[in-house]
């Protein structure tokens, strides 16, 4: 850890102080120096709620599975279904998109 041997004091109304909290929970920060000092050198703070990452990893998932049961009838019967082959490439473009959804919020973020 640094030592912070600097002291900045700063007075807030009360309605202030709990705007701050507020903000601070928001991002899910609980310490308060920290909250102040990243605001005043940063300007601003970023919350990423990636949600859908778990989504995503919910989609990979039944994706491989698909894949496993399917590679598994094909090793049984000696050849696979159209119909399967379908549901993989439409559980992988579910996944695309739901990739390009994610890019696309991530790259709104201003600089």
């Amino acid at each position: 850890m640094e030592n912070r041997l600097e002291r900045i004091n700063i007075r807030v109304t009360p309605e202030e102080r709990k705007l701050i909290e507020e903000k601070m929970r928001a991002v899910g920060i609980i310490n308060m120096s920290g909250y102040i000092r990243k605001m005043a050198i940063d300007g601003y703070l970023i919350m990423l709620k990636l949600d859908d990452l778990g989504e995503i990893s919910r989609l990979l998932g039944i994706i491989s599975n698909n894949i496993n049961q399917y590679a598994r009838r094909a090793n049984e019967t000696g050849s696979i279904y159209l119909q399967d082959i379908q549901d993989i490439k439409a559980g992988q473009e579910k996944v695309v998109d739901a990739f390009k959804a994610l890019l696309l919020r991530l790259c709104s973020i201003p600089d």
